[in-house]
């Protein structure tokens, strides 16, 4: 079966997306930063998702092609270790105290948004007391521009799987579109909501459910 009628179908559809997305204004007669930034991310993903079915390459690959395309530089060799040293550092420096875990697994960085800190119950939009802590992200974000930025969203157990679902991929959007508008560029993110299919701990115990709703965000060296 010929598929590529199919997939050139799909990546016009995501196209056209792309155009609409960048035409939003606001009221006031001026570009709505925020809104424009979530569109992106929304928008960011289906492309994504149109290149992967084009080139059949995984998601970081993909990514990895659309940072090289954006004139980001890749990493080689020793060098990764050492940058992902230098980012982790000023990461846990900046988010002192905030709330945001950091921590480390070889030369990816994750961070952990707990639900508490970062939502209120049931909400998927951002804290606004939150703000300065994703601020501060951001910033390292911007001067550490060689990495893939995974923004995943995960839900306890509590609810239909639909449910939990749309909420992980709704406050995974949120984060993402947020560091988006504060300037880190777009073709570096994956988006995924994982639903409550990867608990960090038990769902019997509200302790244990709470640690469960939280954003993470990855983050994989450019590798050459």
């Amino acid at each position: 079966m010929n598929t590529q009628p199919f997939k050139l179908a799909v990546l016009g559809i995501c196209l056209v997306a792309f155009v609409a997305g960048c035409a939003s204004y606001d009221t006031q007669g001026g570009y709505d930063d925020h809104a424009r930034a979530k569109k992106g991310a929304l928008i960011g993903a289906a492309i994504g998702a149109a290149a992967g079915l084009l080139s059949g390459d995984s998601a970081v690959s993909r990514r990895q092609q659309a940072m090289v395309g954006a004139g980001i530089g890749a990493l080689a060799g020793g060098a990764i270790g050492n940058y992902q040293d230098r980012q982790e550092a000023q990461l846990r420096r900046e988010t002192a105290g905030t709330g945001i875990d950091v921590s480390r697994d070889g030369d990816v960085i994750k961070l952990n948004l707990p639900d508490g800190v970062t939502f209120d119950f049931n909400r998927t939009d951002i804290k606004p007391q939150f703000y300065p802590a994703l601020n501060a992200v951001a910033g390292t974000l911007r001067e550490y521009n060689q990495t893939i930025v995974e923004v995943s969203g995960h839900t306890d157990n509590i609810g239909s799987d639909a449910v939990n679902q749309r909420i992980s991929e709704q406050r995974a959007n949120a984060v993402a579109s947020y560091l988006i508008a504060q300037g880190v560029q777009p073709q570096r993110f994956e988006i995924i909501g994982m639903g409550k299919r990867f608990p960090i701990a038990s769902n019997d115990t509200e302790q244990g459910r709470a640690l469960n709703r939280r954003v993470e965000i990855r983050l994989l060296p450019l590798r050459s």
